[in-house]
């Protein structure tokens, strides 16, 4: 295998993306929609360029890493909205982190990247898990493998979904839509989440409004956007937008109107899409990073993403390792002061 090169997305030829689809589809630690060509291609046409490391052996392609460049740094592709990251290559080849940085870039950082991600080890300086729910045979199948507080909270909202109908107006949900006026309505309820909590506002930045509008229109069936609504009456209580490849939905913008907060509208439009998940063909729904209460209650396993830094300075790869821990210690500190 010869070292990386570093090429723009759009310089990738038909043959290459054709090895990318290869090496994905080959790789189970790989479904995530995150690593599909078609997240790299909506992200560089909703305006921020993208860069991908290619590494070539006799000219074919056996491995590719998209990314951004910010200064001397490198991020991966979608970064801050990408929930998995890492290099797309074939289960057991071998990478070469330290191969990503020179021509100026002097570190790579992550905070998403998969486990599995070989010759990264030694820069991970923290893990965290990312919840799934196994969602096989749908709500019946969910069922048979949640919680006790996963089946009492679908317990709950299975009432709280009557309970609307009655008040409100018959319940609507739509597991695949395309209203942009309903994906429009997702980003200002989660910028005003983003207001309310102290949060950074995601979609500050025009760019990330387009590539959930150009991941909205993409019409590929093996990957694209998900928007789902729920509906009582004339009322938009919960939606949500997300990303699917395949079998494996990944929960991404999931909002709801406060002003129906006691009817917990979050946990019915997570039931409906439960329920309607064999007829989409899926088979996983992954909740991303993060120890929320409601995905500790909802999920039926997880897995694990881990954060660090690819830097040949010392100093810089020990600021890394105690942010992270200084963070670990603000969330424990949190976890505790809840009720």
């Amino acid at each position: 295998m010869s070292g990386l090169r570093v090429e723009a997305f759009t310089a990738l030829s038909a043959e290459d993306l054709d090895a990318w689809h290869t090496l994905r589809t080959a790789n189970p630690a790989l479904d995530s929609p995150y690593f599909h060509p078609g997240f790299a291609a909506a992200v560089h046409a909703g305006g921020r360029p993208v860069h991908v490391a290619v590494a070539r052996d006799g000219g074919r392609p056996v491995a590719f890493l998209p990314h951004h460049r910010e200064g001397r740094l490198l991020r991966p592709v979608g970064w801050p909205g990408a929930d998995f990251q890492g290099p797309i290559l074939a289960a057991g080849a071998g990478f070469r982190p330290l191969d990503l940085l020179g021509n100026g870039a002097a570190g790579y950082a992550f905070d998403h990247l998969v486990e599995e991600a070989p010759g990264f080890e030694r820069w991970v300086v923290s893990r965290r898990p990312s919840p799934y729910l196994d969602v096989t045979g749908g709500l019946a199948g969910y069922l048979g493998r949640a919680s006790r507080s996963g089946k009492e909270n679908m317990g709950q909202a299975r009432r709280r979904a009557a309970k609307a109908g009655r008040e409100l107006g018959e319940l609507r949900f739509v597991a695949a839509s395309s209203d942009r006026k309903a994906l429009a309505r997702v980003v200002e309820l989660k910028r005003a989440q983003y207001a309310a909590t102290g949060a950074r506002d995601f979609f500050a930045e025009p760019d990330r409004v387009r590539l959930l509008d150009g991941l909205l229109r993409a019409r590929d069936p093996a990957f694209g956007g998900v928007l789902s609504t729920l509906h009582a009456g004339e009322h938009l209580l919960a939606a949500h937008f997300g990303l699917r490849s395949g079998g494996v939905l990944h929960w991404w913008f999931p909002v709801y109107d406060p002003a129906f907060a006691r009817l917990s509208p979050g946990w019915i439009l997570l039931r409906e899409l439960v329920a309607a998940a064999p007829a989409l063909g899926i088979v996983r729904i992954d909740l991303g990073r993060g120890e929320d209460e409601y995905k500790r209650r909802a999920k039926t396993g997880e897995s694990v993403v881990c954060q660090g830094l690819v830097t040949r300075n010392p100093v810089r790869r020990a600021a890394a390792s105690a942010l992270s821990k200084a963070r670990s210690v603000a969330r424990s500190v949190r976890a505790r002061r809840k009720p």
